[in-house]
């Protein structure tokens, strides 16, 4: 016996995700960081789209917990991360859309966990994204993972049917006689 166990098709969907994000999140902050100035846009496609190199000390739309925010952030981003994993355990095997979903979402988590420890800055953010009279919050890419996998994971919830209650039947009603 080789002691091997094939992946789950959740699995499958859950850490190729996770990872990606986290890789991905972790590589363009480090290029951001190295070849960035601070505040400084890089036009890459005019107005629409630049990079910016900002920190964000808080959380999304600038939330703050204020002097206690690095801390507070952290265990709030590890107890997430802890209930959508364990979400991800409680689906079913085959479950691929959720679990990809949940892997966007906690890859995300952690990539802007990994960088709230890592500096006392704050998290990277350098993809800015507007119009010259507006601009959208500076993101990065873990982000994009939060906010795509939450909208999907919405999308699967909203129109998943109704779990039947603990204890009930799936068998048809019985009819009188």
């Amino acid at each position: 016996m080789s002691g091997t166990y094939p992946l789950s098709p959740k699995a499958l969907a859950f850490w190729p995700a996770a990872v990606v994000i986290v890789v991905t999140d972790f590589v363009t902050k480090r290029i951001a960081e190295s070849q960035l100035l601070l505040h400084t846009p890089r036009e890459v496609f005019g107005e629409w789209m630049r990079l910016t190199l900002t920190y964000n000390t808080g959380a999304a739309m600038n939330f703050s917990l204020g002097e206690f925010s690095r801390v507070g952030l952290s265990a709030i981003a590890v107890a997430m991360i802890v209930v959508l994993y364990r979400m991800h355990r409680s689906a079913a095997a085959n479950d691929v859309w959720q679990s990809l979903a949940l892997g966007l979402v906690v890859g995300g988590a952690l990539g802007n966990l990994l960088d709230r420890l890592r500096s006392a800055k704050g998290v990277v953010d350098f993809i800015d994204i507007g119009a010259p009279a507006w601009r959208f919050w500076t993101f990065n890419v873990a982000d994009s993972g939060v906010s795509v996998g939450a909208v999907l994971l919405a999308l699967i919830l909203l129109i998943r049917p109704d779990p039947q209650p603990a204890g009930a039947s799936s068998a048809p009603p019985a009819t009188p006689e």
